[in-house]
């Protein structure tokens, strides 16, 4: 597990831009696009090797989109904004729930996910910190916290932090592509554990994906997230 000094250090390097993912509306004729890596490949070296990223996001990824494309194909959802979408795929018809809660959550929550990682990492500080603390008791509760919904999502799926109701901050896990959106949260950080996150790397050893994920972890936009209203 990454340590207390070490979440706490000054990044190696800038963070990513702090704008939040562009989730507009989709060009009505070709759809959902693939969104760039804000990073090379290989930037999130030794924690996520290059191979692993270009198959995630190239192949993985890419798949998500281009299975929501073909399933909204000639519909009137297809032009929705993709987070909009995901929250209330509960009201599509039904044939449209699954391809878009399977695919459509894929999507969102890559193109999340990628923008939460950033080369070196950046360190926990200001606000976010202090909810953490008031949230989880210490870092290290918010590590065990965290790293114990990454460890223990069955099969595949997500661990996340989200705005709490009775705190500042709350920890769950949603299997497969789900995101917690749907159920009424507002997601500020979210690891990937579907074993494609990790498998050339890291094999059946997930504990030590996620201690490592935790050193590429972009809080500087997730405070942006934070403060949010």
């Amino acid at each position: 597990m990454i340590s207390r000094r070490e979440l706490f250090r000054s990044a190696t390097a800038g963070a990513a831009a702090l704008a939040l993912p562009s989730f507009g509306r989709a060009d009505d004729a070709k759809g959902y696009t693939l969104p760039k890596l804000p990073y090379a490949t290989d930037a999130l070296e030794p924690s996520i090797d290059a191979k692993t990223m270009e198959i995630h996001h190239g192949k993985h990824h890419q798949a998500y989109v281009d299975n929501l494309n073909k399933a909204l194909a000639k519909t009137e959802w297809l032009g929705k904004p993709i987070a909009e979408l995901v929250r209330d795929y509960k009201k599509l018809p039904m044939e449209l729930q699954a391809p878009v809660r399977n695919n459509g959550g894929g999507h969102l929550n890559h193109s999340w996910f990628w923008q939460m990682m950033t080369k070196g990492g950046t360190p926990l500080k200001g606000e976010l910190l202090k909810a953490v603390e008031t949230s989880f008791g210490s870092i290290d509760g918010f590590l065990k916290a965290f790293g114990t919904a990454a460890t223990t999502q069955f099969g595949s799926g997500w661990a996340w932090l989200v705005k709490g109701k009775d705190k500042p901050l709350a920890v769950v896990k949603t299997a497969n592509q789900d995101n917690p959106i749907t159920d009424g949260h507002t997601v500020l950080l979210g690891c990937d554990v579907w074993e494609h996150a990790y498998y050339l790397k890291y094999q059946n050893k997930r504990a030590d994906y996620v201690s490592a994920w935790f050193s590429v972890v972009n809080w500087d936009f997730v405070a942006d997230l934070f403060a949010k209203k």
